[in-house]
């Protein structure tokens, strides 16, 4: 193929799989090496695919490329659809968590029509947790300390309208070792009794986080402030993390 333009080569090798192009087509010879390592080819499959971004240009179109094609939310089991599964290091306060069908008594219904079912804490503290290991989810070790993705993370919670609660939410970048390399927790939220149930978002994005980052920790929980027996504590669902492009 060494007699094709070069925009011609590029259209056909924009028609390979992306891993096939990394890991096959890049040693085939120098020409290949550069186009693969360079942003024309990568752009031309992302306009093939349907992969935009915001900004005006990426900062490296490869990368941008494979994160938007990993793009999904990493926590397992957000809505309670598999009641506890997925969840670890789980503290059943008082008479510990449910899972309850959207809107629940005194409750609203979800912005999203996609989301049916919550979790339900009771009248002592309540937490459950999740660790992700992003080698497994596909984010090799170069990636996470080179280009440092975006780690966003959100959650959403509710209070009965006829009960108070209270909700934290606390998220860690782990190493190879579990040190923390970097943290959020958010404040103590305190819902009053005689709220109006609404859904509330919670987020937060890390970004130069530096390198070594190989877990996410995503812990959530809270009670209700009246000490009623049963499920009246802090309702939560649709919790997310996403690598971002």
């Amino acid at each position: 193929m060494e007699s094709l333009p070069e925009a011609v080569l590029i259209r056909i090798l924009a028609a390979i799989p992306a891993v096939e192009l990394v890991l096959v087509c890049r040693l085939v010879c120098c020409q290949w090496k550069n186009l693969v390592d360079g942003a024309e080819l990568w752009i031309l499959k992302c306009q093939l695919e349907g992969l935009t971004t915001a900004e005006s240009d990426a900062e490296n179109w490869q990368n941008f490329y494979f994160l938007s094609k990993k793009r999904k939310n990493l926590i397992k089991n957000p809505c309670g659809e598999e009641d506890l599964e997925h969840w670890g290091e789980v503290e059943n306060g008082g008479d510990g968590w449910k899972v309850e069908e959207l809107p629940g008594d005194f409750g609203k219904e979800f912005p999203s029509e996609e989301v049916h079912k919550y979790f339900v804490t009771s009248y002592e503290w309540c937490k459950k947790a999740q660790v992700i290991d992003l080698r497994a989810e596909g984010y090799w070790e170069e990636l996470m300390d080179t280009t440092q993705p975006k780690i966003m993370v959100r959650d959403w919670y509710a209070g009965r309208r006829d009960a108070g609660c209270l909700y934290e939410l606390c998220v860690k970048l782990l190493s190879e070792n579990e040190d923390v390399l970097a943290e959020y927790k958010s404040e103590t939220v305190t819902i009053p009794q005689d709220n109006d149930g609404s859904w509330t978002e919670i987020s937060h994005t890390f970004s130069s986080y530096g390198p070594g980052v190989r877990f996410v920790r995503f812990e959530h929980g809270g009670q209700d402030t009246l000490f009623w027996k049963g499920w009246y504590g802090v309702r939560v669902t649709n919790s997310t993390v996403t690598v971002e492009p």
